[in-house]
């Protein structure tokens, strides 16, 4: 049994640090849009954590085919930790696109769906710290309802966001580049949220 919990807690601690890694991909983005200068290495450095971020769910991937005993499912740890790599994947894929689109000057909007992307980040990483005491506390339960507020509200403010490119700008070609980062921007959300619910239902499962 002792071996058991080893093994079964080798796999939260990949979850911890995926998060952790997560938080510091998000980090890098909020600072990429709140200080608009030295664009293309803020982007390269993205790129970097973003390769950080792929490595960290190879290792996770391949700890689920090294393992006979896993916490949860193997299904479920694939799908999270899939997810998780998507919501970097994301920021990078926008980070990239500044630079592609030779972007000049962000949309608040833009600046607005980072801090909800980077509060559903930290949420992520509390519930991850915890994952492990479910059966304990209730912190994961509360974490997962929080990670759903912030992607609702984020989902309005993407929706409004939207209606107000459509209606304010004149611009096709600007009206193309920011249809697209609005839309990798609100992936990224999702993705958030996606954790979170493919969690509240091993937490369901497993109750």
């Amino acid at each position: 049994m002792i071996g058991v919990k080893k093994k079964e807690d080798e796999f939260f601690q990949l979850l911890i640090e995926f998060s952790g890694k997560i938080v510091i991909a998000g980090e890098a983005f909020t600072d990429l849009v709140n200080d608009y200068t030295n664009v293309e290495e803020k982007v390269a450095q993205m790129k970097v954590i973003e390769t950080e971020c792929d490595m960290q769910a190879h290792k996770i991937m391949a700890a689920i085919r090294a393992s006979f005993v896993t916490p949860f499912d193997r299904e479920d740890i694939y799908e999270i930790a899939n997810e998780m790599d998507a919501i970097v994947d994301s920021l990078e894929e926008v980070a990239n696109r500044f630079v592609v689109f030779d972007v000049k000057e962000l949309k608040p909007a833009a600046i607005q769906m980072t801090i909800n992307i980077m509060q559903a980040i930290r949420e992520l990483e509390v519930l991850f710290k915890h994952l492990s005491e479910v059966k304990k506390n209730n912190v994961v339960k509360e974490q997962i309802i929080e990670v759903n507020r912030i992607e609702n509200e984020g989902d309005l403010l993407y929706r409004k966001s939207l209606a107000e490119l459509f209606r304010d700008e004149k611009d096709p070609i600007e009206l193309i580049k920011w249809k697209h980062i609005f839309e990798q921007l609100e992936h990224s959300l999702d993705s958030c949220e996606h954790v979170a619910n493919i969690i509240e239902g091993v937490v369901t499962k497993y109750a």
